[in-house]
């Protein structure tokens, strides 16, 4: 999910759908019985392999929508899969219903499930997703747990073109909790960051591999419950992955 830079490929990019169609390029379009123009799409912003200081993973972070220019149903999925435990780390998804709000935001509410990590858990979300001025890309939303517990993501990335096909991109992303979880390690508070940097180049729109490195740190209460498990609290990793979409 990641914003044009160039006022041709913005302008391309809420053409179709008042909020992001993520710098892609009009997605394809379809009709439904009664004429409505649907639109879909299909992205895969992340795929990637982390070395993640020894404990390498595959990571993934995906999103898709169909609907008209006001009224879209989105799902999204982010996890990540421990290549030499043979397990994933963590899977989550969410199913949300996203209506246009402005010409570059969307509100969202809907559900979100994550069977890892632990037991698996169910949340209620509620947020926004859209271009902020000077063109950031802003993904926030607030979570709340079958149990009551809070929780709130906020994500921001930016595209800086080096040229027409070579792309660096500043990513970051915040993790806060309401109260400590206990079961899940998750401290109250400012409970995770994670902040990055990859140069990917567009071989053509559909198809950017790139390289970068990511480093993640546990925050407060998060970091004491990684100390007492005998975990570390921050990793830096390098990167190589593909962004695709369709």
């Amino acid at each position: 999910m990641n914003i044009r830079f160039t006022p041709s490929r913005r302008a391309r990019a809420i053409a179709g759908s008042l909020l992001l169609a993520a710098g892609l390029g009009l997605p394809q379009a379809a009709h439904a019985a009664e004429g409505e123009e649907l639109v879909s799409l299909v992205l895969v912003d992340r795929l990637e392999y982390q070395t993640n200081e020894g404990n390498d993973l595959v990571l993934w972070d995906a999103q898709g929508w169909i609907g008209g220019d006001i009224n879209k149903f989105w799902v999204k999925t982010e996890g990540e899969y421990l290549l030499d435990g043979d397990q994933f780390e963590e899977a989550q998804f969410q199913g949300l219903y996203s209506r246009a709000i402005s010409s570059f935001w969307n509100l969202q509410a809907g559900i979100r499930h994550d069977i890892k990590p632990g037991p698996s858990r169910t949340f209620g979300v509620a947020g926004v997703q859209g271009l902020a001025p000077q063109w950031f890309e802003v993904d926030a939303a607030a979570f709340v747990s079958e149990d009551g517990d809070i929780e709130a993501r906020v994500e921001t990335e930016y595209d800086l073109l080096v040229t027409q096909r070579l792309i660096i991109q500043p990513r970051a992303e915040l993790n806060f909790a309401a109260q400590d979880v206990e079961e899940y390690d998750i401290g109250a508070g400012l409970s995770t960051a994670e902040l990055g940097l990859r140069l990917r180049y567009e071989i053509k729109r559909e198809l950017a591999p790139y390289i970068g490195v990511s480093w993640t740190r546990s925050v407060g209460r998060t970091a004491d419950f990684a100390r007492g498990n005998g975990e570390d609290v921050s990793s830096t990793s390098l990167v190589a992955g593909v962004r695709l979409w369709f």
